[in-house]
């Protein structure tokens, strides 16, 4: 007599068929998602991308850790504050090509850093180019003002974000992984470049590289 009941061996390539079947879905769920979060490519930040293939190639000894941009991405409009407790915003630079970093007194690369920013602000700053420094000490908000006084560190403009949450926002978009972190961005507010460590900012070759980026990007935002 036939068994009306679709045998044990015929149900499991149906199973197995339902888990695979599943499982891409779920996995086509998750990966739409973490698309989803991942940076839009903002179309007025081509010619970031553009400049970031053209300085490419200069990319090499001091700043040989640069990343180039390789998709449009514009940055969070982070807000901080100036020496005077006022609100600043990334947004305020629009127009200027600048060096974002984020730093702290607790950071031992961070420190050893700041001098060479500071040159590379005597040297470069203008109306096409700054260094936007930020401080994100979250305890003592003399100590950053006391270092940078005492290492003679006049020529960087202090900003200060004692909640550390510009460090979070580039953090959210994947720019963040550590201290010190180093921004390049176009008038814009675009990203050309980004470094996770320190880097010889004075040197002749990052000098090279920053003025390869500002040239082509001197019109105003």
């Amino acid at each position: 007599m036939l068994d009306p009941k679709p045998s044990a061996t015929r149900r499991i390539p149906v199973v197995i068929a339902t888990v695979v079947v599943g499982g891409l879905a779920g996995f086509a769920a998750l990966y739409g998602l973490g698309l989803s979060r991942a940076p839009s490519g903002d179309p007025a930040c081509r010619a970031a991308v553009a400049t970031a293939q053209k300085i490419a190639p200069l990319a090499h000894g001091e700043v040989a850790a640069l990343t180039m941009a390789s998709a449009p991405l514009k940055l969070p409009d982070l807000t901080f504050e100036d020496a005077e407790g006022k609100p600043k915003k990334l947004s305020d630079f629009r127009g200027k090509t600048l060096l974002v970093n984020l730093w702290a007194t607790w950071c031992v690369p961070c420190r050893k850093e700041m001098p060479a920013l500071d040159q590379l602000q005597a040297k470069l700053s203008g109306p096409d180019f700054e260094v936007v420094a930020i401080n994100i000490d979250t305890r003592d908000p003399e100590k950053p003002k006391t270092f940078l006084k005492d290492a003679n560190l006049t020529r960087l403009g202090y900003f200060t974000d004692q909640k550390a949450k510009v460090f979070q926002d580039l953090k959210a978009i994947g720019r963040a992984l550590g201290m010190p972190t180093s921004v390049l961005v176009d008038p814009q507010g675009c990203e050309i470049a980004t470094i996770a460590g320190p880097a010889e900012w004075a040197s002749e070759d990052a000098l090279k590289l920053i003025r390869a980026a500002v040239k082509p990007a001197t019109a105003s935002y």
